[in-house]
């Protein structure tokens, strides 16, 4: 990963170089947003939407194993104050999905987290093999891209390789994270104090108990199926975003999953300092590959990002509002004890 923080640190510096080179023209970044075609983005921006049914309904398969009544809506409801959070607060609001859901089904926040990381995981493989496909088709089109992007695809391919690599085995790691595994870890800790060795223990029991989703194979096979029909639906809505702008409207199939592949390699990415790269991910393929005027670009790149983040907040915020939950308090989350969150 410290690679791809460095190609796109280096690809914030090149964009910001060809921003101030190029001239930006605004009347062409506002011309690129008014001539926008609304029926292909208010399509794009209902399957974003869709998105979110799709994590509920994986999120709900990883509850089964501890509560076997898992309401849909509720886990839906967290799920967009989840991400309301991380759109307003950053990384601080990532726990507060996990914490709803835990509070809403009496389940242990523990388990959640451990819930969160592997759908993260999931998330983290496909967007990898998306990059992947997106290295493959340009390597195989007519794309010619220049030296300093060349570059950075050959830094990125590198990266893409060894964290799909990584991830799987800690996938495959946190499977096994059980039993004996446990106990070897406990005894290792054998030096601390009795008390802090029995808090350890309900932790890792709680983490066992969000991964025993995926360690029944029926269940797995399922996880990997929402997933993959997720990020098809992602696909869709870049296609139908691609087609809602006079610039991009002739683009192909391929063109749009090499355009998804970085970009959702640079949502992957945080940048120290400045955040997700998704936008600049964005800027650069446009330009660099399809000959995308900066300024029409940086529009594109603006409405993918609000569709893509933004779009769910009045959702979010309207549901934490009928639910009364006071935002300040999700700012500071603190883990319960291992015996909270039970259903009694």
């Amino acid at each position: 990963m410290f690679l791809a923080v460095i190609a796109l640190i280096g690809a914030t510096v090149y964009a910001i170089w060809r921003w101030r080179e190029s001239g930006f023209d605004w009347n062409e970044f506002a011309a690129a947003l008014k001539h926008v075609d609304w029926s292909w983005l208010t399509l794009g921006a209902a399957l974003v939407l869709a998105t979110y049914l799709g994590r509920a309904l994986r999120w709900e398969v990883m509850l089964r194993p501890l509560r076997t009544d898992a309401n849909l809506w509720r886990i839906l409801t967290a799920t967009a104050i989840g991400f309301t959070a991380v759109v307003l607060f950053g990384r601080a609001g990532e726990p507060v999905r996990p914490y709803l859901i835990a509070k809403k089904e009496g389940v242990t926040f523990s388990s959640q987290i451990a819930a969160w990381i592997v759908e993260r995981m999931l998330d983290l493989l496909m967007v990898l093999l998306i990059f992947g496909i997106a290295l493959t088709q340009i390597s195989s089109s007519s794309i010619q891209p220049g030296p300093k992007t060349r570059v950075i695809l050959e830094a990125g391919g590198y990266t893409a390789g060894l964290t799909g690599a990584v991830s799987l085995a800690l996938l495959i790691a946190l499977r096994q994270l059980r039993g004996k595994v446990q106990e070897k870890l406990l005894k290792a800790l054998s030096f601390l104090p009795e008390k802090v060795i029995g808090r350890i223990r309900g932790v890792l029991d709680s983490f066992d108990e969000g991964m025993q989703s995926t360690r029944q194979a029926g269940a797995t096979l399922l996880l990997v199926f929402y997933t993959v029909v997720e990020w098809c639906v992602i696909a869709g809505a870049f296609w139908c975003v691609c087609r809602a702008f006079p610039a991009t409207a002739k683009l192909g199939l391929a063109d749009v999953v090499i355009l998804l592949g970085f970009v959702a390699f640079g949502s992957a990415v945080q940048i120290p300092g400045v955040g997700g790269g998704m936008q600049i991910a964005t800027v650069l393929v446009l330009t660099e590959f399809f000959g995308v005027t900066i300024a029409a670009a940086s529009g594109i790149a603006l409405i993918l990002w609000v569709i893509s983040f933004v779009m769910i907040v009045p959702f979010g915020l309207a549901l934490a509002f009928h639910e009364g939950i006071q935002w300040r308090n999700l700012r500071h989350l603190e883990p319960e004890s291992p015996s909270q969150g039970k259903s009694t």
